[in-house]
């Protein structure tokens, strides 16, 4: 599994064929702040609701501070998912780096 700052991360976001992003916080957390365009399954719901993905895209998973989604990554390595993409510090380093005014908890 591949790890990306947010800076590198943004620029893969802003390619013109964007991986998935995948947010495995739980929904309180989602609706305090997300990554525009994200596909919102909390990590305890991912096993089941991994369909909702396409294997065949890279997925970029997002967290609070990166350990849930190193978790989801794995897993979805394991599931057959071949590029996944962990957005290393989460959230919490998005809004530090890349957008200042985004919303922190």
């Amino acid at each position: 599994m591949t790890q990306l700052r947010p800076l590198a991360a943004k620029a893969l976001l802003d390619a013109p064929q964007p991986p998935q992003v995948l947010d495995v916080r739980e929904a309180w957390e989602v609706e305090r702040c997300m990554l525009p365009g994200s596909i919102c399954i909390p990590l305890g719901q991912l096993m089941s609701r991994c369909c909702e993905l396409d294997p065949s895209r890279p997925v970029l998973v997002v967290c609070h501070h990166g350990v849930r989604s190193w978790r989801a990554g794995r897993l979805l390595e394991s599931l057959g998912f071949s590029s996944v993409i962990n957005l290393a510090g989460g959230v919490e380093a998005w809004a530090c780096e890349v957008e200042p005014t985004m919303a922190r908890y």
